[in-house]
């Protein structure tokens, strides 16, 4: 297949911007690209399917963006139920409150076709935005066996690629925390035996706050033995670092490293509240911080210190919390949160905001699938989009962070393809009904209501 006749941009190193571009894709793989009239020249005659990307939108056919698919360090599909729910009582007025009165809440009424349903909904919702790859974190306290083979059927559905671990807590007592370890094994042995190269496992853990020594270490023990990542939530709240500092004497990452859960295969999403000396291990262990900008506001906890950890070493990516997933919202906010927390408007800058989002969800992702390059470049899976913008002012390589920050939108997607498939085609689904599975997701959501 050969795509050609759009505006490239490869976000690599050097980022390249070619205004005549072309892309050439086969077995999976970009096997080929740069100015449309070279690749006609090249492979036009052998080629059975040339794609021309002009938009057919307008009178006079411009040139579409060709960019990478986007990639989602860290998300919850199990969340998609509470669009539009009124939780019963008083507002919550902490986050601990919002766990207790909505999320914990929420996840206890899942039952498996529930869960399916969720990340049906979300897939639908990657694909529309351009997003291919999603690390996601699942709980279903009261639908825990097989709960991540049925999320993994829906990312084999859409044809999209994720990776999957089920969310360990003490929150509903021992019995439920060893059901969350072994659907974690149980998955993690599912996947190495009988896998899709798309579908990768990881085990999940909530936060330090909710796990004890033995659980913490129990889930340590089987990443090491599956060889896979940990995952899980670090200081969102003060309440974390409350906890640790007062029944260990310890805060939350010096924890996490004492118990040997600190590795370069650990994900640490959040970590708003974290000091220097956490920074520091963070960045000695290796362990990869996911940020989330738009939860982050929505919850009122505060304002992760992006900045500090990246001068110290460490990879911080980004993700959305079960926010939709218009990565470009995301990048946007994540610049704009830093500039209005440190009342400094040379904060961040819509360069570092795409960094996180492409080299850094990239360097994230091939904890998976070390394939992965979040770039346009002969050799990488061909994960890539199409989107309807026209600049106004000139785009080149050295400005199309801001161009991606102040003038793209998840919305000007009309294309998905990943792993050299078509996912989505002029903004129509391919592997998906959005209406027969936003209808079904429309029934199941009135009971899932009705048991919280």
């Amino acid at each position: 297949m050969l795509i050609v006749h759009g505006l490239l941009i490869t976000m690599s190193e050097p980022n390249q911007v070619i205004e005549d571009g072309a892309v050439l894709v086969r077995d999976g793989l970009i096997a080929d690209l740069g100015p449309s009239s070279e690749l006609l020249g090249r492979h036009g005659a052998s080629e059975s399917e040339i794609i021309d990307c002009r938009s057919s939108m307008s009178r006079t056919p411009k040139p579409k963006v060709i960019l990478p698919a986007n990639i989602c360090a860290h998300t919850h599909f199990y969340g998609a139920f509470a669009r539009g729910m009124a939780i019963p009582g008083a507002p919550a007025i902490n986050f601990v409150e919002i766990l207790e009165k909505l999320w914990w809440r929420l996840d206890l009424a899942l039952d498996l076709e529930a869960v399916k349903y969720s990340a049906l909904v979300c897939l639908i919702d990657a694909i529309k935005h351009g997003t291919t790859t999603l690390v996601d974190h699942h709980a279903s306290p009261n639908a825990i066996d097989g709960s991540l083979d049925v999320i993994a059927e829906a990312v084999e559905q859409a044809g999209l690629r994720a990776a999957l671990c089920y969310e360990v807590t003490d929150r509903n007592g021992m019995e439920g925390a060893w059901a969350g370890i072994e659907e974690n094994a149980r998955f993690a042995r599912r996947a190495a035996q009988h896998g899709s190269a798309r579908v990768r496992a990881a085990v999940g853990i909530h936060a330090s706050f909710t796990v004890s020594d033995a659980t913490l270490d129990a889930c340590v023990s089987v990443a090491k033995e599956a060889d896979i990542p940990l995952h899980l939530h670090v200081a969102e709240d003060q309440a974390d670092q409350d906890d640790a500092l007062s029944k260990y004497d310890l805060r939350v990452i010096e924890r996490l490293d004492a118990r040997g859960s600190l590795t370069h295969r650990t994900l640490c999403a959040h970590c708003v509240h974290i000091d220097e000396r956490e920074i520091d291990l963070l960045a000695q262990s290796g362990a990869k911080v996911i940020h989330q900008p738009r939860s982050n506001m929505n919850n009122g906890v505060g304002v992760a210190p992006v900045e500090a950890m990246l001068e110290a070493g460490v990879c911080v990516g980004l993700g959305n919390d079960g926010f939709s997933n218009d990565a470009f919202a995301e990048m946007k906010v994540a610049d704009m949160i830093q500039k209005l927390g440190q009342r400094n408007p040379r904060a961040m800058g819509a360069d570092v905001a795409t960094k996180l989002a492409y080299t850094n969800n990239a360097r994230i992702a091939q904890l998976f699938w070390p394939e992965l390059t979040g770039t346009l470049e002969i050799g990488a899976p061909a994960d890539l989009i199409l989107m309807d913008y026209t600049p106004f002012t000139p785009l080149h390589a050295g400005n199309v962070p801001w161009h991606m920050l102040f003038g793209m939108s998840g919305g000007m997607v009309t294309d998905t393809l990943c792993n050299g498939r078509w996912l989505m085609r002029e903004r129509r689904l391919l592997t998906l009904d959005e209406a027969e599975i936003c209808a079904k997701a429309r029934e199941l959501a009135v009971h899932v209501w009705e048991r919280i």
